[in-house]
């Protein structure tokens, strides 16, 4: 029989079952013996049957689809290592997925999140800021956030605050005189936040002079460039003997600034000792191996996708019964000693 004709008809003619029972393998197998399950699934390779996923779509109003949001994408290789980890879990879970950037634009962010209900996303992985969780968690479907306010949905996260204590003591322990934070001016909701908050309580600890330096979130690489070279030359102007530790807030810019003060000096002096935070592709495999705080993505991703996925199968089920209590998982960050601070 050949393959693409293969019907539910022909199905039931060959195991003398009803079409009901076929429709009920199909769009919910719980509801069918083990039994009769096994019958179905060798007639269905002697059949040679092959799915029809448009008409499963359309009969059980399952899409196999996730939803994601992201900030930005091109530039900032955190966000592009998230979504590279994300995107590989097909062959473990069977999701597609459809991505979006909504660039901090609140009302372009609810027009992606209309357009993914309309064609029946399962669920949602968002990790942009810009929405509120309390909006995310009126929608219909299950939602998980990275990285990001979690007050009314489930999320994952790394331990920022722990991942900046051990990136600021590792400059510590290099005999920095001065140290310095480069980043983005968050607001406390946000979970990266805790990293300036962890760099001036470590500062504070070990009785270290040291300085912040605070922008506003921006959505390309020149301008990150230009803020972080603004940076650099401050320091030098003031700081032009000491020993000198950069924390920067990811690893993207540290780079940028790496790369900075190698254009300037064809290498990398003493005196400045650089960390990162992420441990994206770009801090192993840029010309100096940088030293930092690795938020294991590839576990993040993994763990989130588990989140998201049970609360999928439970909302399948004849009597559902969602989580009660929100769930918010926080990864151990691992400190890379690499040559910036070695």
């Amino acid at each position: 029989m050949a393959e693409n004709k293969v019907t539910f008809s022909d199905i039931a003619k060959y195991t003398c079952f009803s079409k009901t029972t076929i429709s009920r393998y199909f769009n919910n197998p719980e509801s069918v013996t083990l039994e009769n399950q096994a019958k179905i699934e060798t007639a269905l390779k002697e059949l040679n049957y092959k799915k029809n996923k448009i008409a499963k779509i359309l009969a059980s109003g399952h899409s196999e689809c996730i939803g994601i949001i992201m900030p930005t994408l091109f530039y900032d290789d955190y966000h592009s290592a998230m979504l590279n980890q994300l995107l590989s879990t097909y062959p473990d879970y069977g999701y597609k997925f459809m991505v979006f950037t909504g660039h901090g634009d609140i009302q372009t962010e609810r027009k992606y999140i209309q357009e993914l209900l309309a064609y029946k996303v399962e669920g949602l992985i968002v990790l942009s800021h810009t929405m509120p969780s309390e909006e995310l968690a009126g929608y219909s479907i299950p939602v998980v956030g990275i990285e990001r306010e979690d007050r009314h949905i489930h999320s994952v996260r790394s331990g920022n605050y722990p991942g900046a204590c051990l990136a600021t003591e590792l400059l510590i322990q290099n005999h920095c005189e001065k140290l310095f934070f480069i980043g983005r001016d968050l607001p406390a909701t946000i979970p990266s936040h805790r990293r300036m908050e962890a760099f001036e309580d470590t500062c504070d600890r070990y009785q270290v002079s040291h300085k912040m330096y605070l922008h506003k979130a921006v959505n390309s690489y020149e301008e990150n460039r230009d803020i972080i070279m603004k940076n650099f030359l401050d320091i030098e102007k003031n700081y032009p003997k000491e020993k000198l530790g950069i924390f920067v807030e990811n690893d993207t810019q540290a780079h940028i600034l790496l790369n900075i003060i190698l254009r300037k000096y064809g290498k990398l002096p003493k005196r400045f000792r650089i960390i990162g935070f992420d441990d994206s592709p770009i801090s192993r495999e840029s010309v100096i191996p940088t030293s930092t705080v690795g938020q294991q993505i590839d576990v993040i991703a993994k763990t989130a996708l588990d989140i998201l996925v049970a609360e999928i199968a439970e909302r399948k089920k004849r009597r559902p019964n969602p989580s009660a209590e929100l769930i918010h998982q926080i990864i151990t960050p691992i400190l890379h000693n690499r040559e910036t601070t070695d």
